[in-house]
């Protein structure tokens, strides 16, 4: 058959799929900016005109909803992020230069551990955190995140890892350095773009998650930006404006967080796929 190449075919599938993924980006700034009248007769009109109404409105809220969730959300994402990033780096070296039996065990079981959606161990998790003492809190909260994505930290940090020439890890021994100082010193600088890939990765999933801080948090200890968009949903809800500007306002942090992180993020991803 005759190899027929038709140049347009490719420009008109990448615009058909950005317009595909970009249309509730869309929905969602051009009703943030809308009254909250206009929103229903014409959703993907544009605001005409524009309004911050619907802003003051969900930060001038009385029981301060978005406020204590943003605060809620910023310190468990952060605190969470960075003890997942030290505790996947270290352990993610382990594995990765171990030739122990152990190494291959503790592998094969963080490999598991990504096979169980979070959802299936929701209810064994409660149990957990109840007979520590830890349910409704944000260190509950904390921990869960520390046990359920760690694995996904430890199988991209093993990858770069491998990136790494293991000479330089021998001269700084050889140098006098332990194992810990050689680790922190000579390797932990080299794996940046993988820190970043994986502090944008887990800190994208667990600013969005939904599910977990709802159960863990329970109704009355606590919110998050995501669980606050769902309680500013009221039964009789109307004031379509505000859970728009709800949801950008929710989006800001994370958008920002990840732009300051983006000219290592693909780096970080290809080292380990690449090289490892």
């Amino acid at each position: 058959m005759n190899d027929v190449r038709v140049p347009w075919l490719r420009p008109v599938i990448a615009l058909f799929v950005g317009a595909v993924f970009f249309m509730p980006l869309y929905l969602v700034l051009v009703n943030v900016f809308k009254h909250g009248a206009d929103i229903v007769p014409d959703p993907a009109g544009l605001p005409s005109p524009p309004t911050m109404d619907n802003i003051a409105a969900v930060l001038s809220r009385t029981d301060n909803l978005f406020v204590y969730g943003l605060v809620n959300s910023v310190a468990v994402t952060a605190i969470s992020i960075t003890i997942l990033t030290v505790l996947s780096a270290m352990l993610g070296h382990y594995i990765a230069r171990s030739r122990h039996l152990l190494a291959k065990v503790v592998m094969v079981t963080l490999l598991c551990g990504l096979l169980i959606p979070s959802p299936v161990i929701l209810a064994p998790i409660t149990m957990v955190l109840r007979a520590l003492g830890l349910m409704s809190t944000a260190p509950g909260l904390i921990l869960v995140n520390l046990g359920y994505y760690v694995p996904f930290g430890v199988l991209l940090f093993m990858g770069f890892v491998k990136s790494v020439p293991l000479e330089l890890e021998e001269a700084a021994r050889l140098d006098g350095a332990s194992t810990f100082r050689t680790f922190w010193q000579v390797v932990f600088p080299l794996l940046r773009p993988a820190s970043a890939s994986v502090l944008i990765f887990l800190g994208v999933w667990i600013w969005n998650d939904f599910l977990t801080p709802l159960i863990v948090l329970g109704p009355d200890s606590g919110t998050t930006v995501t669980v606050g968009v769902y309680r500013a949903i009221g039964e009789h809800q109307s004031d379509f404006g505000s859970v728009f500007a709800f949801m950008f306002l929710a989006t800001l942090p994370i958008l920002v967080f990840y732009l300051a992180l983006q000219s290592s993020f693909v780096k970080g991803l290809t080292g380990g796929a690449i090289k490892g």
